[in-house]
Order: C-alpha cells, then structure tokens, then sequence
C-alpha cells in the first residue's frame, strides 16, 4: 500500500508542477495583488481534483472507454473554456485576471479555479491511468481512500503555496512592471491548450 501511494505522489506531484491553466489562474491571481481570491481558486482546484481523483477511484476512465462520446463533449467543453479564459486574458492587458473590472470574489475565484480543473478532461485520463496502472486488482477500500486524501492534500499544498508565493511583495512588484506582457504571454499559453485541446478532439471524432 505505502509503495502504491508514493508512485501515486510522485506522478501527482510532477503532473501539478507542470505549468498549466490551474497554475497560471492561481499564481496570477496572487501576483495582481489579490491573494485571498488566488486561495480560494487553490480551494476550487483543489475540489476539482477530488472530484477527478473519486471518479478515477470509482471507474470514470472506464466509462469514457465504453462511452466515448461523453469524453469528446467534456474535452469540447474544456477546450472552448479555455479559450473564454484566454480572451479574457487577452483583453485585460495591463488589468488583473478577473471576471470583470472589479476585484474577484471569493466566490468568484472559487468558481473560476474550480471551473478551469473540472473541465479539464486530462485530468480525468492522467488520474484514471495513474490509479490502473498503480492500484491492485482489487484495491482495499482504505488504499482507495488514502488515495483520493493524498491527491486532496497534495492539490490543497501545492496551489496555497502558490498562492502565497506570489503574493510576496517582491513578486507583486516585479509582476506590476510586467503585467501586460504576463497578461498576455499567459493568454497564448492558455489559448494554445485549448486550442489543442479542440484539435485533439476532433482528431478522435473522426478517428
């Protein structure tokens, strides 16, 4: 059990490491100055994590491979929320990452963290071929849950840090002199894993 949750970690880990959506909404989100929003996005993250973890733990990965209509409208939607997302990067130039021109919400950041995760349908193939591959046959319960708790703590950890990293002084300042290049460096960024995300799925409908 203590070998299987430490490959799980590890995969986890270096997936979260690599830059992608859920890091540039949380760390951008911290360096505009708006650190209790950036957590509450790390909050929605993180509930999206838990959600794609249970599914995998529960046989999602299964039902995309019996049914994969349902995976090729989720990847769709994904793709075209990132696409909303880098627009709205996009035209924000010098101004923050926000829903609009005022500051975000709790609820708002929450929303968007949690949005911009659950409509990410890799995260429901990495997590579904990460447990097959590294779970049992028959998985207890308990490995199950120990699991999915590692994935929730491992998400909680990784985006709070961000976020607090990024709130620091110094990195709100160097990010104030750089804002709009961030703005929409991030908007290219984003765009492009939609826009493959799109691509991607096209290819498997005509497949």
């Amino acid at each position: 059990m203590l070998t299987t949750l430490i490959t799980i970690w590890i995969l986890h880990v270096a997936a979260m490491a690599t830059p992608g959506a859920n890091v540039l909404l949380v760390s951008q989100l911290a360096a505009s100055d708006r650190a209790q929003s950036a957590v509450f996005a790390a909050l929605g993250v993180t509930l999206g994590a838990f959600i794609w973890a249970s599914s995998a733990v529960l046989g999602v990965h299964a039902v995309f491979q019996a049914f994969p209509g349902l995976r090729l409208a989720l990847q769709l939607a994904g793709g075209l929320y990132l696409l909303v997302v880098a627009s709205r990067l996009w035209r924000s130039g010098d101004a923050a990452l926000t829903e609009s021109s005022a500051s975000v919400s709790r609820l708002a950041a929450f929303r968007l963290g949690f949005l911009t995760n659950i409509t990410n349908p890799k995260s429901a193939l990495f997590f579904g071929s990460v447990f097959a591959a590294s779970f049992p046959a028959t998985p207890s319960p308990l490995l199950q849950v120990s699991a999915v708790a590692m994935i929730v703590i491992n998400a909680l950890c990784w985006h709070s840090l961000l976020a607090y990293l990024f709130s620091r002084a110094q990195v709100r300042s160097g990010y104030a002199r750089v804002r709009g290049l961030a703005n929409r460096i991030a908007a290219v960024v984003v765009g492009a894993l939609g826009l493959g995300l799109l691509v991607a799925t096209l290819r498997d409908a005509r497949a």
